[in-house]
């Protein structure tokens, strides 16, 4: 057995490593994925002319994944979701806030849908700023405040819970001015974790394959990901969420503590 496989490896990319049965996704027994449709199965159907849209949870790659590393992953997450929709009403109204709903890991893939909002200017994109670090009910209604939030609410009932801030991966066909806000949104993951404890990014815009058209002629079906796109993208974030735990082994090694009593701040290997 080659036990270095599980260490870090040095000059190692995120995505070099694909990993089986969800790789260190597995030291997680409760993970949330907060999300809009690629996070939820979401399959487009065309029939008599009539376009639907349909969640299909067990589809999607939180699924995957839950199967894969033997966790339970809930979908915290709706076709069309924006983290302004999140924070103004959806958590609340389908009890996503509850402390009893708390996990030891949060997935937020948000994103694409505040993208169109900012880009139709209905509101303001933001920046750090915004945030009220003591109280986020006073965060500024722009998108970083509404995710931001979105942390700080989780962080309220999981004080020690780890955040996996998913960036969106890089579309060759999107127009220019989406691209620009992908690329921004990509750059306020990486602010909101600096300023955020126990919080990582996914950069699938750095790192993932780039969504062409070989791509999408493989991994689509018309505007959202076919069953073997979740899939696929279950594999990367199992593989990338297991390339951070290598890499940051004494952030994870209480993991099992998370929640409870026995969580020591001050422990030392």
């Amino acid at each position: 057995m080659n036990i270095k496989k599980y260490m870090a490896v040095k000059g190692e990319k995120p995505l070099d490593s694909i990993v089986v049965n969800g790789g260190f996704c597995g030291i997680f027994r409760k993970i949330a994925c907060v999300g809009d449709s690629l996070s939820s199965g979401e399959f487009e159907s065309h029939m008599g002319g009539v376009t639907g849209w349909h969640d299909y949870f067990d589809y999607s790659w939180g699924q995957y994944l839950a199967r894969d590393a033997g966790c339970t992953v809930y979908n915290f997450s709706r076709g069309g979701m924006s983290a302004k929709e999140y924070c103004s009403g959806f958590a609340a109204e389908n009890d996503f806030w509850n402390i009893e709903k708390r996990c030891q890991a949060y997935i937020i893939a948000l994103g694409v849908n505040d993208m169109n909002e900012v880009k139709n200017k209905n509101y303001e994109f933001g920046s750090i700023d915004d945030i009220d670090f003591d109280d986020c009910n006073h965060n500024a209604e722009t998108f970083v405040g509404y995710y931001a939030k979105i942390i700080q609410r989780y962080q309220k009932n999981q004080p020690k819970g780890k955040f996996f801030l998913m960036a969106m991966p890089n579309e060759p066909s999107l127009e220019e001015e989406i691209k620009a806000l992908y690329e921004k949104h990509r750059e306020m993951l990486y602010k909101l974790a600096e300023v955020f404890e126990n919080c990582y990014v996914i950069d699938l815009y750095q790192y993932a394959p780039i969504y062409d058209e070989e791509f999408k002629e493989n991994f689509y079906l018309a505007g959202h990901l076919n069953a073997a796109g979740y899939r696929l993208t279950a594999l990367m974030v199992e593989s990338y969420i297991d390339y951070i735990i290598r890499h940051n082994h004494d952030d994870f090694r209480q993991i099992g503590f998370v929640g409870k009593e026995f969580y020591n701040e001050n422990y030392k290997w």
